[in-house]
């Protein structure tokens, strides 16, 4: 189950990785609330987004699964297992924190990313367009990277960075792994590797990438991504 970052869909997010990932699993990806088509619901809550996971997987009877998550993803899966943990069976986390608002700097880090993103796509569309894959449309990226609203984003924004999960991080009981963007300007490297830290047996592998390499540097996620799915799959218990 593949959960995409703030502003993006799920295909966008992770399109890049999905030939390869396919040979290997069953996968599904779907668009979270209030982004791209996904539900429009009255408020943006990650409780929300976490039993969203676990409706889509009732309505295609998946009885357990693997939850993988990007940024925004990655907080919301961790919070499916804490919320279900009967269903969850293991986890893979990518370029994620167990909390953003330690200072106020980190927390309007989290607010600016959606003028960030819209100043870069109005500066820089041809440069990003050139970066995309190119077996897929630009045009079809950039409609999915424009399907969702910078209202939204700012509002999930919002939520993300008021996001806590010290707590209760280290009561995750399935195997997981932890993808750290070792050049992350949005999410420190050692944020990334404090969040591994806290979770028994978590493995981790690095992608000498930023906070976009699941798109923009795919070449360099993409085998870090395939080796913690390995990883956690290869540790799953018996039914």
């Amino acid at each position: 189950m593949l959960l995409h970052a703030l502003a993006c869909t799920g295909l966008l997010t992770w399109y890049p990785s999905l030939d390869a990932l396919r040979a290997r699993y069953r996968v599904v990806v779907f668009h979270q609330r209030w982004h791209g088509q996904g539900i429009r619901a009255s408020r943006f809550d990650l409780a929300d987004c976490a039993d969203d996971v676990l409706a889509v997987a009732d309505a295609l009877g998946v009885d357990w699964f693997v939850t993988a998550g990007y940024s925004m993803g990655s907080l919301v899966a961790p919070l499916a297992w804490h919320r279900h943990p009967d269903r969850v069976r293991g986890l893979v986390l990518c370029a994620s924190a167990t909390h953003f608002a330690q200072t106020p700097g980190p927390a309007r880090r989290v607010l600016a990313v959606s003028a960030r993103l819209a100043a870069l796509a109005e500066r820089e569309r041809r440069a990003l367009a050139a970066e995309f894959d190119h077996r897929v449309d630009d045009d079809w990226a950039w409609r999915q990277f424009r399907a969702t609203t910078g209202r939204a984003v700012t509002a999930a924004g919002a939520v993300i960075s008021r996001h806590d999960s010290r707590s209760w991080i280290g009561e995750v009981a399935v195997p997981t792994a932890v993808v750290v963007t070792s050049r992350d300007r949005i999410i420190p490297a050692e944020r990334q590797r404090a969040l591994a830290r806290l979770i028994p047996g978590a493995t981790v592998y690095e992608a000498d990438a930023g906070h976009a390499s699941c798109v923009l540097n795919a070449a360099k996620f993409r085998p870090a991504l395939l080796a913690a799915c390995a990883s956690v799959t290869s540790r799953l218990a018996p039914r």
